[in-house]
């Protein structure tokens, strides 16, 4: 059994006659907004809460992006872009979302590895920069470039020698499908140098969702000293260094909040660093989770209540397909419960011990395991919380063929 102090659940959120609310909106109007369960809503105060919390916490000078996979929802990267100083992508699709947003194109990168011809293409079309994954992609780069008669923008993707420590998901150190081995760098450069392409700078991203400031604050060190190594071999100045983010959210119980003061004070030094060295660039910061996680709600309809064999399965019209990640099947190595409650009976009636899940032919479709919560019958919502990154489209919404989720933002 997991049980969630009431407090920690509604953080940000309101309840108004034991139903929750989202910026002044019952659960009920919101899903006769949508027109349907399951639905998404994102806040768009609890977003604007957060990127005022990091421009307090980030030294002056430090850039801020938004990694458009968190939520690549197009109203909402809409509304995030003016308030940032760039913005990550990772698909072509996402790309032409970012272009909607009136943001420089040398502000925009595209990161990821296996990246299509199309793909690249579209991306030195728009005059983006191209975080380059190997050197195969560089060479593809420079000869897309040189066909379309355009200076493909580019920057090295590098994979260090070393991890962000509890991480949730380490994407760095020992053999890995991102970026180029930093022991491979300095050929890379060299060969850059002689392709017609333009050096922008390099990205260190060692890893996602950690709440451990220390340790983030140490990759953050790392990562900046050996971009300043490199920096060395390369044949310009570098205009940036992005150091990732991995700034991660509580998500299960005993989970605190990320304590950003030594990350703030790591930045600091950081950029006094680099100002010595390369007065003319820029660190940034590339944040996706931190910024949308908290500032989502999940909310799906009880359909079915049943007691097998003593356990009471709450049966709703959401699932694995919507939300992966509360499921379980996203990362979790041992699957803990994301926050959740029935939205519309917060705090009144009894309570009871109920597993939450959804409509698919899998034991898989599960959103709650064995939680403490109000007593719920069909008709009744269910909301999961900490649902505004990797949701829907982090989902596999065609599994079995139901209807997908709709998406509101307030």
């Amino acid at each position: 059994m997991t049980a969630l102090p009431l407090h920690t659940t509604i953080d940000g959120y309101g309840v108004l006659d034991d139903e929750l609310t989202v910026d002044g909106r019952t659960l009920r109007d919101l899903a006769r907004q949508a027109g349907q369960t399951p639905f998404y809503v994102y806040s768009r105060r609890l977003v604007d809460e957060r990127l005022r919390t990091l421009r307090t916490v980030l030294p002056r000078g430090i850039h801020l992006h938004y990694a458009m996979k968190a939520n690549p929802l197009p109203e909402l990267v809409r509304h995030i872009a003016p308030q940032v100083d760039g913005l990550d992508v990772a698909s072509a699709r996402e790309l032409a979302v970012a272009m909607t947003t009136g943001t420089q194109p040398e502000l925009i990168s595209f990161a990821g590895p296996g990246k299509r011809d199309e793909e690249l293409s579209a991306a030195l079309q728009a005059g983006i920069v191209v975080n380059v994954e190997s050197p195969h992609e560089l060479e593809r780069l420079a000869v897309l470039g040189a066909q379309a008669g355009i200076r493909p923008r580019v920057a090295i993707r590098v994979n260090p020698d070393f991890e962000l420590k509890a991480s949730g998901m380490r994407m760095s150190g020992g053999p890995k499908q991102f970026g180029i081995d930093a022991e491979q760098v300095p050929e890379v450069l060299r060969r850059l140098g002689q392709l017609a392409v333009d050096f922008e700078g390099f990205h260190i991203f060692s890893g996602s969702q950690n709440l451990d400031g220390n340790a983030i604050a140490e990759a953050e060190t790392k990562s900046l000293e050996l971009a300043l190594q490199l920096s060395a071999q390369a044949p310009r100045a570098p205009r940036f260094i992005n150091l990732g983010g991995g700034f991660g959210i509580p998500y299960f119980p005993g989970d605190k909040p990320v304590d950003l003061t030594p990350v703030r004070a790591a930045l600091a030094t950081a950029q006094a660093r680099l100002d010595r060295t390369y007065p003319s660039a820029t660190i940034v910061i590339e944040l996706g989770r931190h910024i949308v996680g908290e500032a989502g709600l999940y909310v799906c309809q009880v359909i079915d209540r049943k007691i097998s064999r003593g356990q009471v399965f709450l049966v709703t019209d959401g699932g694995l397909h919507h939300h992966l990640a509360a499921s379980g099947n996203f990362g979790q190595v041992l699957r803990k419960n994301y926050p959740v409650l029935v939205g519309t009976r917060v705090t009144g009636g009894p309570r009871e011990v109920a597993s939450v899940v959804g409509p698919l032919c899998t034991p898989l479709d599960l959103l709650a395991d064995r939680m403490e919560m109000a007593r719920a019958e069909p008709g009744d919502l269910v909301v999961v919380f900490q649902s505004g990154a990797y949701g829907a489209t982090a989902s596999p919404v065609n599994f079995l063929s139901h209807p997908g989720p709709v998406e509101l933002l307030l």
